[in-house]
């Protein structure tokens, strides 16, 4: 559905949905455990709708169905990590909710043997082989493609704090990388993420896919990797950017501030106010500084181009938002669960007080796996 008008506001922004992306481990060792048979089974729909397979044996992938308000998202997040867990088990392994696993690397995965994996192995070579990572996805109800644009250009400078906001991989193949989400430095080696360039219309989205395709970088636009995009198959704007959320209330608080942004941003546009002119490379610097520091240090503003406090940058993201949140009944819930994460840091902060406790890797990868079960 992709009709060239702009529709009002009112009717975007009200669904949303996740996609999450686990990694497999042993239940006793946490190890990441290749699971070929589980993931032939993903592959053939075995474990229903809302479990699929990844392009490795070591991650399986879970999708919410449309949800309408927080409570449903909630409802539904669960559910699915539940009937992903249940499908590990019968394979004899368990999820572990974390963009990176703390001491495994590329050389212990084995690629989904599928055709779509098996392209992308051909089409990315060295990249998709090594790709150790796991991500979390957000969809947001928008009712056209000239929405969807309009919305992605005006998110760009708001993507470095929301991702700083979910770090969860700090190590990488057994090594503190010094990053709260290295995730996002590793998944940078691909030529086509990041934070794109203001496309202005839908027209000029579609040459931009165009020339992606022509180039051989892109299939089609389903494997644009960008931090936010269109999705190529449901009327929505995906939100790509964020790490694994290992506690099931930081995934809520995400989801949340995306949809509110979305719909924050898509009366902008109705209002034809401008995008804001974003310079890419103070953009990268920003996602760069997030990507580093997460919530417990100071963040670029590629607007002002100063540091600002992490606290005060989300207080000013939640001023932006506390309307539209006011309106839905989803403000004291969202500021709730902003204080909880600063209280307790990210799952990369909550992981590295494990490794300075206990000095071991192993430790860690148990500490995730419990607190992503709810333990």
């Amino acid at each position: 559905m992709e009709p060239t008008a702009r529709r009002p506001a009112a009717e975007v922004g009200a669904t949303v949905g996740v996609e999450e992306e686990f990694h497999l481990v042993d239940p006793a060792t946490f190890a990441l455990a290749p699971s070929p048979g589980l993931a032939a089974a993903a592959v053939r729909h075995e474990f229903g709708e809302r479990v699929h397979a990844e392009i490795t044996t070591t991650q399986l992938e879970t999708a919410t169905g449309v949800c309408r308000s927080l409570a449903d998202l909630r409802a539904g997040l669960a559910v699915t990590r539940a009937e992903a867990r249940a499908a590990a088990a019968e394979s004899g392994v368990t999820l572990l909710a974390a963009s990176t696993h703390p001491s495994a690397g590329w050389r212990d995965q084995v690629i989904t043997p599928a055709p779509r994996y098996e392209e992308m192995v051909r089409r990315w070579g060295g990249l998709a082989v090594r790709q150790d990572i796991a991500g979390c996805h957000v969809h947001v109800g928008v009712p056209d493609l000239e929405t969807a644009v309009a919305v992605l250009d005006r998110a760009r400078p708001y993507l470095p704090l929301l991702l700083a906001m979910t770090g969860s991989s700090p190590f990488h193949d057994g090594a503190d990388t010094g990053y709260e989400s290295y995730r996002t430095l590793w998944w940078g080696r691909w030529p086509h993420t990041g934070i794109p360039e203001p496309l202005g219309t839908a027209a000029a989205y579609r040459q931009v896919v165009d020339g992606l395709v022509t180039a051989g970088v892109v299939g089609d636009a389903s494997h644009l990797y960008w931090d936010v995009r269109p999705s190529s198959h449901l009327p929505t704007v995906e939100f790509r950017l964020a790490d694994v959320c290992t506690d099931l209330d930081d995934v809520v608080l995400h989801a949340a501030l995306v949809r509110s942004l979305v719909r924050v941003l898509a009366a902008r546009a109705a209002r034809d106010e401008p995008v804001p002119p974003s310079r890419p490379e103070l953009l990268r610097a920003a996602r760069w500084r997030a990507a580093r520091d997460g919530i417990g240090g100071r963040l670029f503003d590629p607007l002002a181009g100063e540091l600002v406090d992490a606290r005060a940058a989300v207080d000013g993201l939640l001023a932006e938002l506390s309307d539209d949140l006011a309106d839905r009944g989803e403000e004291d819930e969202v500021r709730a669960l902003v204080q909880q994460l600063f209280a307790r840091g990210t799952s990369a902060t909550r992981q590295r007080a494990v490794w300075r406790r206990t000095g071991d890797l192993r430790a860690v990868a148990e500490a995730v796996v419990r607190e992503g079960s709810g333990g």
